[in-house]
Formats: structure tokens, C-alpha cells, sequence
């Protein structure tokens, strides 16, 4: 992955986590941190 890239795909991820807390109150990002916290669990257990 070059440096463009990267700073490319940062930045896309910074302006959709902004545009969630202005436009949806945060309720998406809430929603991903949840489900992601679950996967991380269900991963431990099948570790």
C-alpha cells in the first residue's frame, strides 16, 4: 500500500465517521464498534 493510499483511505474513514456524528448522532459508528466488539469475541472463543 503506497503513502497515497493510505492517507486516501484514512482520510475517507475520518470524513465518514464525521458525517455519522453530524448526520446519524453516531448511532452507526455505536453500531460497528458493537459488532465488532462481538466478532472479537466469538473469535477469542474459537481460538
Amino acid at each position: 500500500m503506497t503513502n497515497t493510499i493510505a492517507i486516501l483511505l484514512a482520510s475517507l474513514i475520518v470524513t465518514l465517521f464525521v458525517l455519522d456524528r453530524v448526520l446519524g448522532d453516531g448511532a452507526g459508528t455505536l453500531f460497528v464498534a458493537r459488532e465488532l466488539a462481538g466478532l472479537i469475541g466469538w473469535l477469542a472463543f474459537w481460538r
